[in-house]
């Protein structure tokens, strides 16, 4: 794959990097990542996987731009509201890079299409805002043995990790652990609130939205120590950073030594 002069002076400042040169910079144009959300997460990762030169950037959210959107969801504008957000996102990506092939999906990630989605992709990055999305997320990517990089904000605190614990995987071994290692299940409803009622510090998304497009890159190249094993919390008022060790939990009910999940059947309609 040869560059244009308009790519080698565009990814320049990768190219002179000896951990991604001109072979890691082909390898980031042949790659393709999935983000799922356009909003407060979706928006830095998008914009920065776009600028990276990430060849083929696949989008999925079924929401509209609107107002309240515009305090964190940078990769809108207040004359985009009313507008699809994949459209939106798309046509701002186009700006900042026409390399991109974006592929839009208007709708939700549901029991049903999932495993299709992700098929076409090298990495799926977690930018939902609800548990039903992340749960169904961890277990289609591990049966489908792709890499999950998932984010979660909410008020001032946000969270980051890598999940590539799927059967024959590079972390098939018991320091692998899958987002049910953590999580185990969905907490009831009404006990975590959403950004939508407890509020959310804008610029805290571009901070672990920037985090979860660095690992991504990270994992596209292969270089650096991978995420894999680790949750990463940030806590914003604090300006503090802690790495929390999580290894594979053998009662996992998803990757675990007697598995009780070994299909999406568990994720109905209403897990959409």
């Amino acid at each position: 794959m040869d560059f244009t002069d308009e790519q080698v002076e565009r990814y320049a400042r990768h190219i002179l990097l000896p951990q991604i040169g001109g072979a890691g910079q082909q390898k980031l144009l042949k790659a393709k990542v999935l983000v799922v959300g356009a909003g407060g997460l979706g928006s830095p990762l998008l914009l920065y996987l776009a600028a990276a030169g990430v060849g083929t950037i696949g989008i999925i959210d079924d929401d509209v731009v609107d107002l309240s959107n515009l305090q964190r969801q940078i990769v809108h504008k207040t004359n985009s509201i009313g507008t699809a957000k994949v459209k939106s996102a798309a046509s701002t990506i186009a700006d900042i890079n026409p390399d991109i092939n974006v592929i839009q999906h208007d709708g939700r990630i549901t029991q049903q299409n999932v495993m299709d989605i992700i098929s076409a992709y090298d990495i799926v990055a977690d930018g939902s805002d609800n548990f039903p999305t992340r749960f169904l997320l961890n277990d289609a990517c591990y049966f489908a043995k792709k890499t999950l990089v998932s984010g979660a904000i909410l008020r001032f605190d946000g969270q980051v990790a890598v999940f590539k614990n799927y059967p024959g995987g590079p972390d098939d071994n018991e320091n692998g652990n899958c987002y049910r290692c953590i999580f185990p299940a969905p907490p009831p409803a009404d006990e975590v609130p959403s950004c939508a009622e407890a509020g959310v510090l804008g610029a805290l998304c571009g901070t672990v939205g920037s985090i979860q497009a660095t690992e991504i890159l990270k994992e596209i190249l292969g270089i650096g120590e991978s995420m894999s094993g680790r949750l990463l919390v940030y806590e914003a008022l604090g300006t503090t950073f802690r790495n929390i060790t999580v290894k594979r939990d053998p009662a996992c009910p998803l990757c675990g030594d007697n598995p009780r999940i070994t299909d999406l059947s568990m994720h109905g309609a209403k897990d959409e």
